[in-house]
């Protein structure tokens, strides 16, 4: 989350929304731990890292969607083996993250 806060306050200044996803479990394997987390502007701009390929543009969607509706909410994220490495995942197994607009 560290890594996050230049671009927070920076957006903070600028009076953007801003939605924060965060991994709460993974279950099997990948490639990020709980904890990692992921921030998105009402415009778009993301900074952090949930996951990896695919999962990060459906997370930014994800984000995007509670911005506009105010709605906290839990996703998932998984694939089989098979699937992860057909969409150019390294690691089957399930994410779990919680995703919320971030209260100034």
């Amino acid at each position: 989350m560290r890594d996050l806060l230049d671009d927070l306050d920076r957006w903070r200044r600028a009076g953007r929304r801003v939605a924060i996803a965060r991994v709460v479990d993974v279950a099997g394997s990948g490639p990020r731990a709980p904890g990692a987390a992921m921030a998105v502007s009402e415009d778009g701009e993301v900074v952090g890292s949930v996951s990896g390929g695919c999962v990060e543009g459906a997370v930014v969607t994800e984000a995007l969607d509670v911005l506009e509706t105010g709605e906290r909410r839990m996703v998932s994220f998984g694939y089989s083996d098979d699937e992860a490495f057909a969409v150019g995942l390294t690691c089957g197994g399930t994410v779990h993250l919680f995703v919320e607009p971030l209260d100034w």
